[in-house]
């Protein structure tokens, strides 16, 4: 497997994503791929599991490059094109391929890889970053269609932060807090401005 190569070619693609994703972007994978690796090295996976992992991260929102609504399939048919180039199995293809499919929301992890990367995708939702990153959401989806208004907005991101689980050891101890303190201060935000 040539991970460097791979991880310099799929970056490469990415910077063809459209302008209009304001949070889908290249930064947002490499943010992914960080918190892949804060958390793998937390959960102490062996080095496979956790290069399979980075090469996931890098690869699921590779879809974005032709949809956006289905693009985890599309990283997947991506994922079987690209990956054989860098010596990739079929078998690890085909993990790679679940934990693309797993980032879909809602998210239904099969096995701990899985659960590591619906934690690393949504990692923001904890940190002090949220705000921040949940604005360039906020703008991408405005431009998508998907929300018309700052009241709309708010009332699908509470929604979705009482919804939301993380799954690995790390993610409990180290974001669920922070988590819990945004959808209070989202809450509040509501009842004084709605």
């Amino acid at each position: 497997m040539e991970f460097d190569l791979a991880k310099e070619f799929i970056l490469s693609k990415l910077d063809d994503l459209s302008d209009r994703l304001t949070y889908h972007n290249k930064q947002h994978t490499l943010d992914v791929l960080r918190s892949v690796n804060k958390i793998a090295e937390s959960e102490n996976m062996n080095e496979e599991d956790k290069h399979l992992l980075q090469i996931a991260a890098l690869m699921h929102d590779t879809g974005f490059l032709e949809t956006y609504q289905g693009h985890e399939e599309k990283g997947c048919e991506y994922a079987q094109e690209w990956l054989p180039k860098f010596g990739y199995s079929q078998e690890q293809i085909d993990r790679v391929a679940g934990m693309i499919r797993a980032t879909k929301i809602p998210h239904s992890p099969k096995n701990k890889e899985e659960q590591i990367i619906c934690d690393a995708d949504l990692d923001y939702l904890g940190t002090d970053s949220y705000t921040e990153i949940s604005e360039l959401l906020f703008a991408e989806w405005k431009c998508y269609g998907f929300v018309n208004s700052g009241r709309d907005w708010l009332e699908k991101q509470i929604g979705f932060l009482k919804l939301h689980k993380y799954y690995s050891e790390f993610s409990e101890r180290e974001r669920v807090a922070k988590k819990k303190e945004t959808l209070k201060q989202l809450e509040a935000q509501y009842s004084t401005r709605f």
